[in-house]
């Protein structure tokens, strides 16, 4: 960091403004500090982009409702393929590497989905509470099925190494989608009920496509928030909203944890609401 900033004062900047979700919000800090401790006037103003929505003391970062609406293209299409099928199962798995604001989003907007997994909410495949029996239920009374998975989701079930980190400081997932796809098809044999599963993985997909109208404005607002703050001298600083109102975040709060799904929460059971499955998969 001291090398950046040194870059940073060799090129006279003075204004910086950091574009990005928690990571990003974790390295505009460190320039912040760095900065301070060269003595150097730089204002840091972070602006929370990330299709995760996970970002503390904001309601909504933008990018989030432009990934949602991909989400539901892509969920309707599963919806048709698995529809179309005797015992069609189409698996559809959706950004979200420690929050399930997307999955849940998508399984809201949709109405098609009949279950959905994600990062806060542990789940057990096998037994008779489990998430295969409530699988074979579906399918034996309605003879399809539509499951949204995050990608963060069930990552205690996957053998293998687990804390591996990337070159970003971010641990490395293993693959949710695969492995339920594996763990599906070989329970369907064993019971010897013959289905037909598609995998959609439209990851990239959803944070390559063009802002919609909600989320242009929003970046927008963002935008002037940001260059208001930093014009005005303030720093160390992420643009947040709460409650329709734009603030001045910390950033030190910022990097402490990431925003989570409130299990007791309206969009939560929302999600139980719309997809019909239960509270829990085998876990009390």
């Amino acid at each position: 960091m001291d090398i950046a900033v040194e870059n940073l004062i060799r090129r006279k900047v003075d204004i910086l403004f950091c574009i990005g979700g928690d990571g990003t919000q974790r390295g505009a800090y460190a320039l912040y500090e760095t900065a301070k401790k060269h003595g150097y006037p730089l204002s840091v103003v972070g602006v929370p982009k990330t299709i995760d929505n996970d970002v503390q003391y904001v309601m909504r970062t933008f990018g989030y409702l432009t990934a949602l609406d991909e989400s539901r293209r892509v969920i309707d299409a599963a919806h048709t393929e698995a529809h179309s099928r005797l015992n069609g199962i189409s698996l559809v798995k959706l950004m979200g590497r420690n929050a399930g604001f997307i999955a849940a989003g998508a399984t809201i907007a949709s109405q098609d989905v009949n279950f959905t997994l994600v990062p806060e909410l542990p789940f057990q495949l096998e037994g008779p509470g489990g998430f295969l029996a409530a699988l074979k239920k579906r399918i034996l009374a309605r003879s399809h099925a539509v499951i949204v998975v995050a990608e963060g989701a069930g990552q205690d079930l996957i053998p293998g190494e687990s804390g591996v980190k990337d070159a970003s400081g971010h641990t490395r997932l293993k693959e949710i989608g695969l492995f339920l796809r594996e763990k599906m098809e070989a329970f369907f044999k064993a019971e010897a009920i013959p289905v037909t599963i598609r995998y959609f993985d439209p990851s990239y997909q959803l944070c390559s496509m063009p802002a919609n109208c909600e989320d242009a404005i929003m970046c927008d607002q963002y935008a002037r928030q940001a260059v208001h703050a930093a014009m005005g001298g303030k720093t160390g600083l992420v643009i947040g909203m709460i409650h329709g109102t734009f603030i001045h975040v910390p950033s030190g709060l910022i990097v402490t944890a990431k925003k989570r799904l409130d299990l007791d929460g309206l969009i939560w059971q929302a999600v139980l609401a719309a997809t019909g499955q239960p509270a829990r998969f085998g876990i009390i």
